[in-house]
């Protein structure tokens, strides 16, 4: 597996990952608010969040450039360039279960450690999300906070998870 930068034909795999509109807000949280997506609606979100250089949006594949997974690296905010935050975070079905997740997002650390200037990481899973928050635990994320997020779905709790960079 290699992380390479996010493509727009990327857009149009990752929405046929979503089979239901409770799997869309585990991934996405609210920031899509419909369901199904459309082939270009990633890609839409995505554009303008690019160009800030503060985004960065990652897809893992094999060798044949056959897509297996997907992430985004963001700096959550304007002034702050030690921490950054995973977020999107979704693996082809199909692979599920099998520690590609896990590969996934240590590619992802180590990408943070060669190209940022982050020391931490952070994330958030929501608790209806078990196989999720395992994997994150599983290559050394901690918790350090819990909340409560209004979706359009109902009132989810989300763990927000970090890592510190060595």
């Amino acid at each position: 597996m290699i992380l390479r930068p996010y493509k727009k034909e990327d857009s149009s795999i990752i929405c046929k990952w979503l089979s239901s509109e409770e799997e869309l807000y585990r991934w996405s949280a609210d920031r899509f608010n419909k369901f199904p997506l459309h082939e270009n609606d990633i890609e839409d979100s995505y554009t303008p969040q690019i160009k800030s250089g503060r985004f960065f949006p990652l897809t893992a594949v094999n060798e044949n450039d056959q897509v297996q997974g997907h992430f985004i690296i963001r700096y959550p905010r304007d002034d702050d360039d030690n921490t950054v935050r995973f977020g999107f975070v979704i693996v082809n079905p199909k692979l599920r279960g099998k520690g590609y997740g896990k590969e996934m997002l240590r590619l992802g650390i180590e990408y943070v450690k060669e190209n940022l200037t982050a020391k931490r990481i952070d994330l958030g899973v929501f608790v209806n999300n078990e196989s999720a928050k395992h994997c994150y635990e599983a290559i050394g994320f901690k918790e350090y906070n819990r909340r409560n997020c209004e979706m359009p779905i109902g009132v989810w709790e989300c763990v927000d998870m970090e890592l510190y960079i060595k």
